[in-house]
C-alpha cells in the first residue's frame, strides 16, 4: 500500500469515527446529556465510546473524553493509551486535554471548536485564560500550598516501594 493510500484510509477512518462521536454528541442531548460525544479509537478499530454525563450523573468530570478514557482503559486493561486515537465531537477543554496527555493517547481529533461551544453557551475560554494568561492571584478560587513538615511522606514511600508501577 503506497503511503498516499494508507493517509487516504487513516482520513476515511477519522472521518467515520468523527460521525460517531457528532452521532454520540446529538444523541447525548436527545437522552438528556451534554452535547459532546468521543471515542478511542486503536489499530483502525473503536475500543470505548463516551458522551457527556455530567448532569445525569452529577459529575463535573463526566466529559465525553473522560469518559471515553476511562471506558477504554478499562476494556483494554491498562492505564496507557498510547497507540490510540481520541476522536471528540468538540475541541477538549483543559480539563479533558490534560486527560488525554495523562492518558498518552498520542493523537487528539475533533470538529466543532471553543467559539463553536461558546455560542452554544459551553465558554471554556475563561479557563484556558487561567492557565495561559491570568496569574494564580487573578484566578476565581484560590490556590494556596500549606507548609507541611511530612509534605513528602507519601512520595517517599512511592520511591521506597519496590514493587511499583511507574507511570
Amino acid at each position: 500500500m503506497t503511503a498516499h493510500a494508507q493517509e487516504t484510509s487513516v482520513e476515511d477512518f477519522e472521518r467515520a469515527w468523527m460521525d460517531e462521536a457528532i452521532g454520540l454528541a446529538t444523541n447525548s442531548v436527545a437522552n438528556g446529556g451534554g452535547p459532546f460525544g468521543a471515542l478511542i479509537a486503536k489499530d483502525g478499530e473503536i475500543v470505548a465510546l463516551g458522551h457527556n454525563q455530567v448532569t445525569a450523573n452529577l459529575d463535573p468530570t463526566a466529559h465525553a473524553e473522560v469518559s471515553a478514557i476511562r471506558a477504554a482503559c478499562q476494556k483494554l486493561g491498562t492505564f496507557s493509551l498510547a497507540g490510540c486515537v481520541l476522536v471528540t465531537s468538540c475541541e477538549p477543554c483543559p480539563m479533558c486535554l490534560s486527560s488525554a496527555l495523562w492518558a498518552r493517547v498520542d493523537r487528539v481529533v475533533f470538529a466543532a471548536d471553543r467559539d463553536d461551544a461558546a455560542v452554544a453557551g459551553f465558554d471554556d475560554r475563561a479557563f484556558y485564560d487561567l492557565f495561559d494568561k491570568k496569574p494564580a492571584s487573578l484566578w476565581p478560587m484560590p490556590v494556596d500550598r500549606l507548609e507541611m513538615p511530612n509534605r513528602t511522606a507519601p512520595f517517599d514511600a512511592w520511591l521506597a516501594k519496590a514493587d511499583r508501577i511507574d507511570y
